[in-house]
């Protein structure tokens, strides 16, 4: 195939790439934003490589790539534990903008290299200048101890042109057992991480949202005010119990709604 014509081929799958990570993106927002504990910890995509197409094509005697290779293009989404993989793929089935074509469960039924995530198969439609098409693409979810045992084991099947040493492969294999082992200890703990994680995630954000009034304070010209609660925000953003926080927050609220008030009596 030239070089023109793979351009045209891949251009919708490069679309569907960048697409789907913002919409998985914006899943997580969503969570942390309600201050939820969000499933997804971060997104990554990629297009193949042309020659890892051709590759694959003459490995597996594909003919139609558009059809029949469904890793063309590929989501990655990487959460902190097990439980987390089985919420994400609940939730693409309740997206209407994406369709399942099947799944592939590699962590109920790992391979016997010791991999193991959850591919799910979508069919997914692009609309262009050149009109709309479904493309298939791969989603692969897993935690954050099966990417880094798969990505090391991907270097290991580069190196050794996907025929590693059995040596090495047996080591690879209880590698990939104890890190599911971490997997399952964290899960043991899960809840506690979970509630930690959100009231992190609140503070956070409440913390930002009491910064931005006090600036609202210095912008009205009240700075007695603003240095008086900059001061006392200091004081308590090192304490665990957020409440000290929320009640200065309440309370600068108060006082900008009275600015408010004054504004529009005027």
């Amino acid at each position: 195939m030239e070089y023109e014509r793979w351009d045209e081929v891949l251009a919708p799958y490069e679309h569907a790439v960048e697409e789907l990570k913002v919409k998985f993106k914006n899943i997580r927002k969503e969570f942390l934003t309600k201050g939820e504990y969000s499933p997804i910890e971060f997104v990554t995509g990629r297009t193949k490589k042309i020659a890892s197409i051709i590759s694959k094509a003459k490995r597996l005697d594909i003919h139609d790539i558009e059809r029949d290779m469904e890793d063309i293009a590929g989501i990655r989404i990487m959460c902190q534990f097990v439980e987390d993989i089985y919420t994400i793929v609940e939730l693409i089935k309740l997206r209407s903008d994406m369709t399942i074509v099947y799944e592939k469960d590699y962590i109920e039924n790992f391979k016997d290299s010791g991999y193991r995530s959850y591919h799910v198969i979508i069919k997914y439609p692009i609309n262009s200048i050149a009109g709309s098409k479904e493309i298939l693409c791969e989603i692969q979810i897993r935690t954050l101890a099966m990417n880094f045992w798969a990505t090391i084991e991907h270097s290991l099947k580069y190196k050794y042109e996907h025929y590693i040493p059995e040596d090495l492969a047996v080591r690879l294999r209880r590698a990939a057992d104890a890190a599911f082992l971490l997997d399952q200890e964290m899960s043991e703990i899960r809840e506690d991480i979970m509630k930690a994680q959100v009231m992190y995630q609140v503070k956070t954000v409440t913390v930002r949202d009491v910064l931005n009034k006090i600036q609202e304070l210095y912008n009205l010209g009240d700075t007695h005010k603003a240095i008086i609660y900059q001061r006392r925000l200091d004081k308590i953003d090192n304490e665990e119990d957020i409440t000290e926080i929320i009640k200065l927050k309440r309370e600068i609220d108060d006082l900008l709604e009275v600015y408010k008030d004054t504004r529009t009596k005027k």
